[in-house]
Order: C-alpha cells, then sequence, then structure tokens
C-alpha cells in the first residue's frame, strides 16, 4: 500500500533528458536503470562527477517507475525506509528551482480501516504512527464514512485517519531528476543495453550499442534485473526478489464525486483504493513473485480486488477502464541495499526500493552518492539513524572479512 502502490502515472522522456550516442568517453560513474533510482543517483553524482546513464529501454521509468502512484507516506515501510522518507521531506516540499514546473506534493490523507477482527493491528499501526509523532486520528465508523461515504457501515469497526499523506507526482519527480541531471552534463543512452561488463585493470568496461563506456565503479540501479547485472559483473547474487502487483482503474457510480476522499487502506494490507481524477483505483496489495520482464495485470488478481473492494463500498463496479501491473523489487530482508560490493571491486549496489523508492528517492540518492564518493553518510541522513552499514549489501555476506572497495 502507500508508496508501493502501483498507478497509473504516465511518464515521458519527451526533450528533457539528452539522448548521447556513440559516446566512448570515460566517466567517473556509470549508472545502470534509468527509473527512479538511476536517475536520482545520477543527478546527485552529476554535481561533482561525470556520469553516464544507460536505459535499456527507449524512455526512462518505463517498469516500475512510469506504473507508480505513489504517496508520500513518512509512517510506511521499515525503519530505514521511513527515516530515508522522512529525510525526503524537505526536498519533495521544496525542490529546487527550476527542477517542476508545479508542486511534487498534493495533500491526500490516509485511511486504515478495520473489520472487528483487525482492532489490534489497528491499534499497533496508532501506536507506531503516534511513536513517530505525526498526527493519527480515531475515527468512529461514523466519522470514517464522512470521510468515504460510500463505505458500508456493517464493514467498518475502526478507523485512523493520517492527514500528513500526499499525492507524489511521480512524472515530475522523475523528469526533474533527469533534467538536473542533464544540466550537470551527465549523459543519458537510452534503447541502450548493458552488454559485456567487465573489469579490466582499474575500470569497468561496458559495451553499448555502439561502442565502449568506462568509469570506475558501475552503479547498479537495474530494478528487478540488478541481481542479473550483479551477477553479469562476477558477483553473487543478494536473492532480490521481483514482486508483482496488479492495480486497476474503475468508474464510480453515477452521482458519485471521488475528489475530496483519502486514499484507503485495510489495515492488514488486503487490498487499498484511492481517486486518480474521476475514477478509482484499486489494488488488492497482491505480492507474487514474477520474473525480472514487462509485468501484466493478472485478471483474477483483479477481480479479487473489485471482490475485495465492493466488500468495503457500497457500489457495484460495472466497468474496468483499464488494468495493469508492475514491479516492486525487495531484498531478502525487505530494506533498502546501498553500497559497495563485498568482493568485487567497483560495483555499487542501489537496488531493493521495493514499494519505497519514489517516496524515499532524494535522501536515498543522497546517501548514494556520497558513499559511492567514499564519503560520510550525509549528517541530515544520519541524524534519522541511517548508517551505511544498516544499509550496506556486505550484510548478506556469509564472511565480515570481506576486501574492501576503499
Amino acid at each position: 500500500m502507500l508508496s508501493g502502490m502501483i498507478g497509473s502515472a504516465s511518464v515521458s522522456n519527451g526533450a528533457e533528458a539528452a539522448v548521447i550516442r556513440g559516446s566512448t568517453d570515460a566517466f567517473d560513474f556509470i549508472v545502470v536503470g534509468a527509473g527512479m533510482a538511476g536517475a536520482s543517483v545520477a543527478a546527485a553524482l552529476a554535481s561533482t562527477a561525470k556520469v553516464a546513464l544507460i536505459e535499456a529501454e527507449s524512455q526512462p521509468g518505463f517498469h516500475t517507475t512510469g506504473r507508480s502512484a505513489a504517496l508520500f507516506a513518512p509512517n510506511y515501510g521499515s525503519p530505514l525506509f521511513r527515516a530515508l522518507t522522512r529525510a525526503s521531506a524537505a526536498f519533495l516540499r521544496a525542490p529546487p528551482p527550476g527542477f517542476a514546473a508545479q508542486p511534487l506534493l498534493a495533500l491526500r490523507g490516509a485511511l486504515y480501516l478495520a473489520r472487528a477482527d483487525q482492532q489490534e493491528r489497528l491499534e499497533a499501526t496508532r501506536r507506531a504512527i503516534s511513536a513517530a509523532h505525526f498526527r493519527v486520528e480515531v475515527l468512529s465508523p461514523a466519522a470514517a464514512r464522512s470521510k468515504v461515504p460510500r463505505l458500508r457501515p456493517d464493514y467498518v469497526s475502526a478507523a485512523l485517519y493520517e492527514p500528513e499523506v500526499h499525492d507524489i507526482d511521480v512524472a515530475a519527480l522523475l523528469q526533474g531528476f533527469l533534467r538536473q541531471a542533464k544540466a550537470l552534463s551527465a549523459r543519458l543512452h537510452l534503447s541502450t543495453r548493458c552488454n559485456t561488463p567487465h573489469r579490466q585493470g582499474e575500470a569497468w568496461h561496458i559495451g553499448v550499442n555502439d561502442g565502449t563506456l568506462t568509469a570506475p565503479v558501475l552503479i547498479n540501479a537495474a530494478g528487478a534485473w540488478a541481481d542479473e547485472l550483479a551477477v553479469a559483473c562476477g558477483a553473487q547474487p543478494l536473492g532480490l526478489r521481483p514482486l508483482r502487483r496488479t492495480a486497476a482503474l474503475i468508474d464510480a457510480p453515477d452521482g458519485i464525486t471521488l475528489a475530496g476522499w483519502p486514499a484507503v487502506f485495510d489495515v492488514d494490507e488486503e487490498f487499498y483504493f484511492k481517486p486518480d481524477a474521476s475514477r478509482l483505483l484499486i489494488s488488492p496489495a497482491d505480492e507474487e513473485p514474477f520474473s525480472p520482464g514487462d509485468a501484466y495485470a493478472d485478471d483474477l488478481m483483479v477481480a479479487v480486488g473489485i471482490e475485495r473492494i465492493e466488500t468495503a463500498l457500497d457500489f457495484e463496479v460495472r466497468r474496468v477502464k483499464h488494468s495493469w501491473a508492475g514491479l516492486r523489487t525487495f531484498a531478502p530482508d525487505r530494506e533498502p541495499v546501498i553500497g559497495f560490493d563485498a568482493r568485487v571491486p567497483g560495483l555499487f549496489w542501489c537496488a531493493g526500493q521495493g514499494g519505497y523508492g519514489i517516496q524515499s528517492a532524494p535522501a536515498a540518492a543522497q546517501l548514494a552518492a556520497a558513499l559511492a564518493r567514499g564519503e560520510a553518510v550525509p549528517s541530515a541522513i544520519a541524524a534519522a539513524g541511517v548508517t551505511a552499514d544498516r544499509v550496506s549489501p556486505e550484510r548478506f555476506s556469509p564472511s565480515t572479512n570481506a576486501p574492501s572497495n576503499g
């Protein structure tokens, strides 16, 4: 749920990314993958280094970023992702001049629903949000229906409302990072696969469509393909798991205005829904293992989502306007993986963003850029409790005596 939502946001490259072909220049960093993780890291690195950004598809963010309808939800995810999300708040609320033509955040609010058998889970959620010093309101069933009038009276036993949750303009955020990287002379190679990466001397050599790129550091921001890229580089896979999530847009019944509704979540993450223009975006919040590739909607899971929504809402779903799916890739412990590989020199991981990579991107990019440059964790991120050890891929190593990348 929340920022892990697979959504309908359209991401287009347009004229805002410079496409460079035929370059054989040497770089300081080569970033593989131009989704949100790769684009944001490239922008963060390009302020002090020469950066190449490689993307296999014809447009950045095609597979996951471009299918996300993320929320900024500071209390969603693991402790590390929550810390990175909160550290991203200032950037998302007030990005640098020229970064985006419109605000990146729009107030939405989040409503958590509980049936009678989910009261304990709801109370645990309330305690967690309160402990983080964020506002949360306990609502009666009647108060919950005042926010979402079509909730079935016999479904909701209790609810929570978290007001400090916002929609994120995913397309504007991605394009902002690409525009920022371009302004800092980063080179974007689209429709370019990372062929035969190999380490020669002190540099990586990457075969691209019409030449070779070299750099001392290769940033693995390949999303669902991150383990595959690592193996091609001679590293051990971390056990990253791409999980498919299905979503659909449905028409609301005549006469129902959705614009003021919050995002609504079953407290056990059995479904979610939120307004999307004049329609309702719904999902069964499924997590189905799926091989890296172009994910497609599962008709059965669309039907499951509809059934769950109709159980909670007093209206019949008459038409599915559109359905789709995206991949959310998790490390074994569902925490971010940011740091140099334990055994392969110059291979830097930026992977495992799962369902939280959009809302945490600004801080995660600054963290990755600092670590890739051999610097300390930025002070604002360290103050949130994030350490290099906690995000390092070395935590998956069977030995704590692995060689360093110093």
